[in-house]
């Protein structure tokens, strides 16, 4: 049977594939019929289907984090990808069925990662915030480098949350570099620290969904959470300048209050750490949409940057 990949097909393509199921959401069509809302996944990236006239049996069936194998045609639908199922099926035992395999992950190893993040640790001069971020990271080592950023938008991907981190440490370092007055050490510790919360509020890198903690309270205040927790186990003063500020960082980082963020940011290195998390967001939803457009043509529209669509330059062939 075909191995292709889902971004394998052009528009208007047949396919027959094995993806892993992401999500699998039961409406009600306008005829009284249920129906399957899914997002398929696989290691090039995902796209949606609809099931239609689902039964009792397909729902119980087709359920997040199964294999399924597939065959339909690759569409748009609204600007965006989706594929018509004409007939679907769980895989079989003598399949492909290593979920593992179906997880897009992060373009840097662990190893790697982990390295920079222990050069950028001896960088967090500050003895208060340093001992935070290392017992944290400690804390939820394992997560933080398997968890995506995000269950549908940016770095929505296996180890996306700490791409996402170091990406950012990355741009931060080029920023202060730039500007001589910047408290490097409080921007390096809120950049590690911003997005921790979400290996609370999301399910991990696996058909990923949202806890009922990351629904009720999100991963802001989850990770506000956990640094008081921490400051008291270190026995940090939470009264302290730098707890504060290292708070005030985390708690601003959306930016604005209806983005959920608690305060909007109020000092220098928090409007930094602000758009340096949204910077590497958009480009990284970006080149997501635009590795699977083609040249001369433009994009699916992007939820998460307004639903616009963007045009792919006609590559250059000399």
């Amino acid at each position: 049977m075909s191995q292709n990949k889902i971004y394998d097909y052009a528009v208007d393509e047949n396919m027959e594939l094995f993806m892993l199921i992401k999500s699998a959401d039961v409406r009600i069509a306008k005829n009284g019929n249920k129906f399957i809302a899914f997002m398929f996944t696989d290691s090039s990236g995902e796209i949606s289907a609809k099931f239609w006239d689902a039964s009792e049996d397909d729902i119980a069936s087709f359920v997040p984090g199964k294999i399924v194998f597939v065959k339909g045609k690759r569409e748009v639908y609204q600007g965006n990808p989706q594929v018509k199922i004409f007939k679907m099926r769980l895989a079989t035992e003598q399949e492909p069925n290593n979920v593992n395999a179906f997880v897009k992950k992060a373009p840097v190893s662990v190893d790697e990662m982990e390295d920079e993040f222990n050069v950028a640790l001896f960088e967090i001069t500050n003895a208060n915030w340093n001992r935070v971020v290392r017992y944290l990271l400690s804390e939820y080592h394992d997560q933080f480098f398997s968890y995506p950023a995000a269950k549908k938008n940016h770095h929505a991907f296996a180890g996306g949350l700490a791409f996402h981190t170091l990406s950012m440490l990355r741009l931060a370092h080029a920023i202060v570099k730039e500007y001589e007055d910047i408290n490097a050490p409080l921007l390096y510790a809120g950049a590690i620290l911003h997005d921790l919360g979400k290996v609370i509020e999301l399910s991990g890198p696996v058909a990923t969904q949202y806890t009922l903690a990351g629904n009720l309270i999100g991963h802001i205040v989850l990770i506000d959470e956990q640094i008081v927790k921490a400051a008291d186990k270190l026995k940090i003063d939470l009264e302290n300048e730098d707890m504060i500020l290292l708070r005030h960082m985390i708690l601003s980082h959306h930016g604005l209050l209806e983005y959920g963020s608690p305060v909007q940011p109020h000092l220098l290195e928090a409007e930094i750490l602000h758009q340096i998390d949204q910077l590497d967001a958009s480009i990284q939803m970006l080149r997501g949409t635009l590795g699977h457009t083609e040249p001369g043509t433009f994009s699916e529209r992007i939820f998460g940057m307004d639903g616009r669509n963007f045009y792919r330059p006609t590559e250059n062939k000399d």
